[in-house]
């Protein structure tokens, strides 16, 4: 994915979830932050961000905070990122999708939305459905890739709920977790910040389901995905 009008600014400080101060060219801004996690070991005082600018002049804020360096490492914090790289990759992959005949978005089932649902055809032709939940990743410690930075009731609902519709056999199910950076060694489910969501990853592997974390290219401007990195659950 691509972005335009993206420049370079130092954090100062984020005085809520939503929005942030920083310098841009040695002026304060007040900019929207596309992520509403705790970032609390990215958005660190004098750390170099980069920020988009809008093209919407009835915005509160002129722009959004879309990435963050963290020592060598250029780390894409955008939440809505994630879902448009999925797409990108799913459209690619004929390694998981060989012949791609249907992908919709926001799926929804029961009482329960999916990011994505999928119809492919095998090499010997024959139809498969898959449902596929992504999560973006964009906490490293020691070169490993970890989620979440904050336990999340959201993705522990849709782990055990993918899991189940797998064992049903209703649906093919994919975990797809995009690494918002490039080099880490492994990803792996943060289970001191949310243990409920580490055993249920890990029950879920066990029980077939594909698990795939996926690193990505990150410059100020773009975020592409690239290729897999090793699940450890």
């Amino acid at each position: 994915m691509q972005y335009s009008l993206v420049k370079k600014a130092i954090f100062v400080e984020r005085p809520n979830r939503f929005i942030a101060h920083v310098l841009l060219n040695g002026k304060k801004e007040t900019v929207h932050v596309k992520n509403t996690g705790r970032c609390k070991e990215l958005l660190l005082p004098e750390s170099t961000i980069y920020i988009e600018e809008s093209c919407n002049p009835l915005r509160k804020t002129k722009y959004d905070l879309i990435a963050v360096e963290k020592g060598k490492l250029l780390i894409n914090m955008d939440s809505q990122a994630p879902n448009k790289v999925a797409a990108e990759w799913i459209k690619e992959n004929k390694d998981y999708f060989y012949q791609l005949q249907l992908l919709k978005s926001e799926y929804t089932l029961g009482d329960s939305r999916f990011d994505f649902y999928a119809e492919y055809k095998d090499k010997d032709g024959r139809l498969h459905k898959k449902l596929i939940e992504v999560k973006g990743c964009t906490l490293e410690k020691d070169g490993i890739a970890m989620f979440p930075d904050a336990p999340t009731l959201r993705g522990l609902k849709h782990v055990k709920e993918l899991t189940a519709l797998h064992k049903a056999g209703s649906y093919e199910c994919m975990i797809l977790i995009i690494v918002q950076m490039k080099g880490c060694k492994y990803f792996t489910p943060n289970r001191d910040t949310h243990p409920e969501f580490a055993d249920a990853l890990h029950q879920a592997k066990e029980a077939g389901l594909q698990v795939i974390a996926v690193e990505c290219q990150v410059k100020p401007d773009t975020l592409i995905a690239q290729g897999q990195i090793e699940v450890r659950v």
